[in-house]
């Protein structure tokens, strides 16, 4: 079994104290990614990164009523440091809630023979739920560390993660606190 991991929007502008759509439970949930981080590296899994790119004036903004945010080329888009993607870590860029919409994440992920992916990051009911969405219907298996995505909100967090499981067929998994 071929696996990746997906380290979803783990940028400034989510994560960090002075980000302008942050989201409070990344605090909790960053050292869980760093150290799924650590030990795909260390099991020779590839480590993808996801992060949202915008433009400055994308309708997203205005239609859901966010602040700009992670706009390409800023400060808010960068992964956090905590994180920084490695010399040969792919930085897939995305600009919706899909990694897979309009971007070459497919393409990165079968060049590399990946048949599974394992997602950590945020926000769980937007990003995380519609990657792993679109990584279902193109067949690859899909998990999810629970303890390592982080919603806006506890209810939409627990719905995404019983339509992750129950509708797409994800298996949640935990990953103990370090």
């Amino acid at each position: 079994m071929a696996r990746a991991l997906l380290v979803i929007d783990m940028l400034n502008d989510f994560v960090d104290e002075k980000g302008s759509l942050r989201v409070p439970d990344t605090a909790t949930i960053l050292p869980r990614v760093v150290q799924e981080v650590a030990d795909a590296r260390t099991r020779g899994e590839p480590v993808v990164y996801v992060c949202d790119a915008h433009r400055p004036d994308d309708p997203e903004f205005s239609r859901m009523g966010w602040p700009p945010h992670a706009v390409r080329g800023t400060w808010g888009a960068r992964v956090v440091d905590a994180l920084a993607p490695g010399p040969s870590d792919p930085v897939v860029e995305k600009t919706t809630y899909s990694g897979f919409h309009g971007s070459d994440l497919d393409r990165v992920l079968r060049g590399q023979g990946v048949r599974v992916v394992r997602l950590v990051g945020c926000v769980t009911n937007i990003c995380v739920l519609y990657t792993a969405a679109d990584a279902a219907m193109r067949g690859y298996g899909v998990e999810v560390v629970r303890d390592a995505v982080a919603g806006l909100d506890p209810e939409d967090h627990a719905f995404a993660l019983r339509q992750m499981e129950r509708v797409l067929g994800a298996r949640l998994v935990d990953r103990q606190a370090p």
